[in-house]
């Protein structure tokens, strides 16, 4: 494919990215989706279980795995949300905050080296597409369309 498309520029750069921090989380015995959760959960008031899944862009059933496995693995702890007796907050454990910390410094290191290569201006028209094509796309404007004859 001499021109590339929109889609393949953002999915193999996504995949390249995913695979840089899931060999860095590797490193630790964790995964990408793990660190993202971390950095998903108030480390002060902890997180609804039922509001992380809409804030990470998660369903579920995965984020249901991933939870689980963080459970047991001592990251986490649910509580009963005293807003809502019939909800669970997930806090981080003491293990968790260390681990969100080391995940946090992982992006923010990602963050500062791209802004080293990448001028304001470029990093700003960046934003700017990607804010378009999340729009787009979460608004049903790409395929929903009426069709022109």
């Amino acid at each position: 494919m001499k021109d590339k498309t929109i889609d393949y520029v953002l999915r193999t750069t996504w995949l390249t990215v995913q695979k840089m921090y899931n060999e860095e989380a590797a490193k630790f015995d964790a995964t990408m989706a793990t660190a993202f959760t971390l950095l998903s959960i108030d480390p002060v008031d902890g997180t609804p279980s039922t509001a992380l899944g809409p804030k990470m862009g998660m369903e579920a059933t995965s984020l249901s795995r991933i939870l689980k496995s963080m459970d047991e693995r001592g990251l986490i702890e649910r509580k009963p949300n005293p807003a809502d007796g019939r909800g669970v907050l997930i806090h981080l454990t003491e293990f968790g905050l260390e681990k969100r910390e080391y995940s946090k410094d992982k992006v923010l290191t990602f963050n500062e080296t791209i802004k080293k290569h990448v001028s304001e201006e470029k990093l700003n028209h960046f934003y700017e597409v990607a804010e378009i094509i999340n729009e787009l796309v979460s608004n049903k404007k790409i395929y929903n369309q009426k069709k022109r004859v």
